[in-house]
């Protein structure tokens, strides 16, 4: 499975990265890459983290499969993002909670995970309880838009499942 992450949509959601990140930007680069060096995976797994701008000095750890990129001028990391998830389609999951990001990666077949979604995922993993379960998305809320379809309603969508499958490879020990 190969995870696309909105670096700094992540970095800027959990209040530990943040702090981090308030040292220099480097250094809340830096913790994201070591939170996920140390997060469970599988041996097939790789994650892709994208930043926008340059890298200026640092690296990624050595441990894991984890690949940084940092977007060019005139592109973005939105771009980026989305650009990836064309090209892996189903095979990724998409973390980020910019909607546009993830409407793009619906289209493409991917996976969604919103960041906090991301993030109760890695604090299961190690071991804190999380705040909510996934959503369903049967139901109205900011995650998953609602839609008519036919067949059974109780069952979810091929992105929610796939979303949930993402998420129990992430917590699992």
């Amino acid at each position: 499975m190969h995870w696309l992450i909105d670096g700094y949509n992540v970095i800027r959601r959990d209040p530990e990265l943040r702090a981090r990140e308030a040292e220099s930007l480097e250094a809340g680069r830096r913790a994201l890459l070591h939170l996920l060096a140390r997060a469970h995976r599988g041996p097939r797994d790789e994650f892709t983290v994208v930043f926008d701008g340059a890298r200026v000095s640092g690296g990624a750890p050595a441990e894991g499969r984890i690949r940084v990129i940092f977007s060019r001028p005139p592109l973005t990391a939105d771009d980026e993002l989305m650009r990836l998830a064309r090209q892996r389609k189903s095979g990724a999951v998409v973390v980020s909670s910019d909607r546009k990001i993830q409407d793009a990666a619906r289209r493409s077949g991917s996976a969604v995970l919103t960041v906090d979604q991301f993030l109760e995922g890695l604090e299961f993993q190690k071991g804190l309880p999380p705040e909510s379960d996934l959503p369903n998305p049967a139901t109205k809320n900011d995650s998953y838009p609602v839609r008519d379809k036919r067949g059974n309603p109780r069952r979810l969508s091929k992105g929610a499942r796939r979303a949930q499958r993402a998420l129990r490879r992430l917590r699992e020990p």
